[in-house]
């Protein structure tokens, strides 16, 4: 089974990489692709609670995803060592808030919420990247992204609630919500930070040592067995969910982002990622019984139009841009 996981891969790092000409039907499919792998995640999160513990299921991934990544990357990290030397601060940081804490913490979130409430908090991040971007970055903050911010906020209020804001007033909430939403500031951090990547070191190779030094911060944590909670219970689902995250969740739809990114642009394929909860909401209602309710459906539409608000750009301001 884990050899035609590998040659599947392989296949599609052949056919994402290829120079063909793809009509832009394709790059939204690919963007599709990797969103509905990536909502995987989260039914795997929740279907896993009861195997295995939130710090070994993330270090287990990231084994899977390194000796993947490995032979396709190998070669870049060996050019660009010099640079990755140089950088090694910068990487350490990127590493950890990307791969260390982001997904043990959707890991550890997903103990105490559900896969929908996961995935609608998720794609809360563009908003924290407008806020750090203005913090860390000097980003002009313009009056759509006040307004998507404030309708996110709403948006999220009425979730962690429950559907119902006046719980606020006795602050009653699931600790997973609020583990989740450090997960998606964390996730932005990283993103903000994968702006100033410094141009000597490749895509490939900057994938492979973040996924590296990501999983060697979190080696002590899983050695010293500050998760024993929850001892793992190794069986055929637990091993093919690990494998999942390791060579689709973590490596595949990396690929098959890039690719789309490469054929519809950042901005379009960005729009895609937003239908996340769409795909973890019909995931976790068909493989974990998970109802899907009104106050889902509402504050989900709320989280996405937020997101639309942030990122609409007048067409007058756009052709004004690219005048200058």
């Amino acid at each position: 089974m884990r050899a035609s996981l590998l040659s599947c891969s392989t296949f599609l790092v052949e056919t994402m990489s290829s120079n063909a000409q793809t009509s832009s039907s394709s790059g939204y499919l690919f963007a599709i692709a990797a969103t509905v792998i990536w909502s995987g995640n989260f039914i795997v999160a929740r279907g896993a609670v009861d195997t295995i513990s939130p710090v070994s299921l993330a270090f287990w991934r990231w084994v899977v995803a390194c000796l993947v990544i490995l032979p396709f990357a190998l070669p870049a990290l060996v050019r660009d060592w010099s640079h990755l030397k140089r950088h090694l601060p910068y990487l350490m940081v990127t590493a950890l808030l990307g791969v260390t804490v982001f997904n043990t913490l959707i890991y550890i979130a997903s103990h105490t919420t559900n896969a929908l409430n996961l995935s609608l908090i998720a794609i809360s991040s563009p908003i924290f990247m407008v806020i750090f971007a203005k913090l860390f970055l000097n980003d002009a903050i313009s009056k759509n992204k006040v307004v998507g911010i404030a309708t996110v906020v709403v948006g999220i209020v009425v979730l962690i609630t429950r559907g119902h804001p006046e719980k606020l007033l006795a602050i009653s909430l699931a600790i997973g919500d609020l583990w989740m939403l450090i997960a998606a500031s964390c996730f932005a951090m990283y993103s903000i930070l994968i702006k100033k990547k410094p141009a000597e070191i490749t895509p490939w190779s900057f994938q492979l040592a973040t996924f590296v030094l990501g999983l060697l911060m979190l080696l002590p944590f899983y050695l010293w067995g500050a998760d024993l909670s929850v001892p793992a219970k190794w069986n055929q689902e637990l091993l093919f969910s690990i494998l999942y995250l390791g060579i689709f969740a973590s490596f595949t739809s990396y690929v098959l982002w890039n690719r789309a990114i490469a054929i519809i642009g950042p901005s379009k394929a960005g729009m895609v990622y937003y239908s996340l909860p769409v795909f973890s909401g019909m995931l976790g209602s068909l493989f974990l019984n998970e109802q899907i309710k009104s106050f889902h459906l509402f504050c989900g539409v709320l989280i996405i139009s937020g997101i639309v608000i942030a990122n609409y750009t007048p067409k007058k301001r756009v052709e004004e841009l690219t005048e200058n």
